[in-house]
């Protein structure tokens, strides 16, 4: 191996001739990911579960920056989703050697309350889909000997919330998935590795944190005494997505301003 003091660190954010496909990209994290990815020149494929206006809006916006950027819909919350997203990106390119799992399902209930069928649904959508779309790319990746894969977890690996039991069991199961996964192909230069979001101001809990006593309640548990935006995850995806983060594999970024630490 040749060293050299020459790193030139801005060429290995570069992720031109690279393909990256985002779940639930439509909006919120998913779409500063793909938004992030795409101004570092990768093409970028947005994904929603349908037609939408918030999906049209965010190819356009990535394809500002990216004009070979397409869009996919499929629900994953259907089993056979995987495979039909996967023929449809190859009716417009090669598949994706850049994989962001991010999209996910939570419902709101006591846990001695949840029913088979949402459990069911939330696993299906936040953990089986991830698995069969990385099976789905992963041989892409391993004939070019480069691949990313990413996943989108939640700082309820850490701090489960009580009545999301279901969502946080599926995040943690993701990501002990990734720890798994990535000592099996990392001598295929592969890496995978997960971020865990903490409090984000997106679409899903916009309507909470704009009430005010409710958002300082939040706020006064996160040490940074503030929620993040969803360009906060695009640094961390894009270090993970990139050259300068080849050496970085099975690990866990916690963007949460400090909210899953003991105190």
């Amino acid at each position: 191996m040749n060293y050299s003091d020459d790193i030139q660190l801005h060429k290995r954010f570069d992720l031109t001739g690279h393909r990256a496909f985002i779940t639930g990209s439509a909006r919120g994290i998913g779409r500063a990911i793909a938004m992030g990815l795409a101004e570092y020149g990768a093409q970028v494929i947005v994904h929603g579960v349908k037609e939408s206006e918030k999906l049209a809006s965010a190819l356009e916006s990535v394809r500002k920056l990216s004009p070979t950027s397409f869009a996919v819909t499929g629900d994953l919350g259907d089993p056979n989703a995987p495979e039909k997203i996967a023929e449809q990106i190859k009716a417009h390119s090669e598949l994706p050697d850049i994989f962001i799992a991010n999209a996910s399902l939570q419902f709101r209930c006591e846990w001695d309350k949840i029913s088979l069928e949402d459990s069911i649904l939330q696993m299906q959508v936040n953990f089986h889909s991830t698995l069969k779309l990385s099976q789905l790319f992963y041989p892409v990746m391993k004939a070019q000997k480069w691949g990313r894969i990413v996943t989108i977890g939640s700082v309820q690996e850490f701090r489960p919330h009580p009545h999301m039991a279901v969502y946080a069991g599926s995040k943690s199961a993701q990501e002990n998935l990734v720890r798994n996964i990535a000592r099996q192909v990392a001598s295929e230069g592969i890496t995978v590795n997960n971020i865990a979001p903490g409090v984000f101001y997106t679409d899903r809990n916009e309507e909470a944190l704009s009430n005010p006593e409710y958002a300082k309640k939040v706020t006064d548990c996160i040490p940074s005494h503030t929620y993040a935006e969803p360009a906060d995850a695009a640094g961390a995806a894009l270090l993970l997505c990139s050259d300068a983060g080849r050496y970085i594999t099975g690990t866990n970024i916690v963007v949460d301003g400090g909210l899953r630490l003991p105190g």
